[in-house]
Formats: structure tokens, C-alpha cells, sequence
């Protein structure tokens, strides 16, 4: 479960998914499938880049995605996607797989991780620790059924290796997005994060927000 540690506020919702409010107008959604529980959370980032060496961002967004499996699953994907005539270009990296748009007035590259990130993020928890295992596999894939889809650069899809009943798997996907005249490398390197990270900042920010609550509960009241 992400966040299991954060009071969730249920949301009325006549359809799926379910939706929880948290601290700091963060909305988590879950699905529960008999197989599965699947939840997503869309946050905004700061990637704290330090501006003596980069130019500012226009702003930046990300997402975690978990799966908690309940039985064994073979096939697992996730997915995003451009908008519809939108065309991006490869622009990935070591552990990241990266998809960029530009025009004369922005540049957006879309970030996640790719089969190397996956396999070490098990050392992190954020994968079963078996993929770690997997790592020869990233370099070969004439046999392998998982890894980054680019689908032509409309997008991109994760399909996962298998997860056993017990097993759970976090992914991030990060948005950055600067003026397109800043040649600098900024919003590239904003997208590298992990879930890890992404969950810690989510995490701050929500005990920043019931601190000041409190304080402000506390002031004296001048009438």
C-alpha cells in the first residue's frame, strides 16, 4: 500500500476506481480486482535541482503506480501515453527510459524507469527482490517477455516480469517541463526519480502541512 502510514479520507465515487484524499490535495486512486490491488498517485515534484548549475523548471509532475499481487500474475502492464498526434523522440539514458516532446516554445520529456532501474530497485523494496536476478536479461532480449515499449513514441508501456501471490511492485513517471530556448539538461535530469524518492516528498509535505494546521490551530485569537 502506498502511504500506510497517511490518514486516507474515502471520496464519494459511484465507479471505480477508488478515490482517497490526503493531506495536501493529493488524490489517491485504487482499483481491487480479485487478483490484485492497484493504486495510483499523482503528486507534484520538486526535483530540487540546484539553480547555480540549472535553469528553472516550469513546473513538474510525477506518479507512482503499485501493484499489491493476491495470486500469481504473468502479465502485468502500465502504460502512458501522449496525446492523441503527438509524437515524442527517444531520449532515454542509463536507468531511465525517456520520451521527449518539443516545440518552439517548450520541451517535455516523460520519464520512468527502464529494465536496469527495475531490476535494481529491488534492493530498494520497491520490486521483489528475485528481479534483482533479471539483470542479465536486460541486455538480451531475444528471450526476455518484459521490458520498455516505446510504441513508436506515442508513449510508453512497462510489462512486468511475473509476480507471485505476496508480491509487490512500485513504478514512478515523471513530467518536467521547461522553456525549450533553456539548453541546459534540467528537465532530463528531473525525471530520474524512484518511487522511493517520490513517496518521501509526498510524505514531507503532508507532515509540513499538519504542522502548520496545528500551529495555526494554536495562534490566539485578537478580536
Amino acid at each position: 500500500m502506498l502511504l500506510p502510514n497517511t490518514p486516507l479520507t474515502r471520496l464519494r465515487s459511484a465507479d471505480q476506481p477508488e478515490q482517497f484524499q490526503l493531506p495536501g490535495d493529493r488524490v489517491l486512486a485504487r482499483w481491487v480486482a480479485p487478483g490484485a490491488r492497484i493504486e495510483l498517485l499523482p503528486t507534484p515534484y520538486d526535483p530540487d535541482l540546484a539553480l547555480e548549475n540549472w535553469g528553472p523548471l516550469t513546473d513538474c509532475r510525477a506518479a507512482v503506480w503499485r501493484i499489491d499481487a493476491h495470486t500469481l500474475l504473468t502479465r502485468v502492464q502500465f502504460s502512458a501515453g501522449l496525446p492523441e498526434g503527438v509524437v515524442g523522440g527517444y531520449d532515454g539514458g542509463q536507468a531511465l527510459a525517456a520520451i521527449t516532446v518539443e516545440d518552439r516554445g517548450t520541451r517535455l520529456p516523460l520519464g520512468g524507469a527502464d529494465e536496469e532501474a527495475i531490476c535494481r530497485a529491488a534492493d530498494w523494496g520497491e520490486v521483489p527482490r528475485r528481479w534483482a536476478g533479471l539483470v542479465d536479461e536486460v541486455d538480451d532480449h531475444s528471450s526476455s517477455t518484459w521490458g520498455v515499449d516505446y510504441g513508436h513514441y506515442h508513449g510508453m508501456s512497462w510489462t512486468l516480469p511475473p509476480l507471485q501471490a505476496g508480491d509487490h511492485c512500485e513504478l514512478p513517471l515523471v513530467a518536467a517541463w521547461a522553456p525549450a530556448t533553456d539548453d541546459c539538461a534540467n528537465t532530463w535530469y528531473a525525471v530520474m526519480a524512484s518511487p522511493t524518492l517520490l513517496l518521501s516528498q509526498v510524505t514531507r509535505a503532508e507532515r509540513w502541512t499538519q504542522g502548520s494546521a496545528r500551529q495555526r490551530q494554536q495562534l490566539p485569537l485578537h478580536i
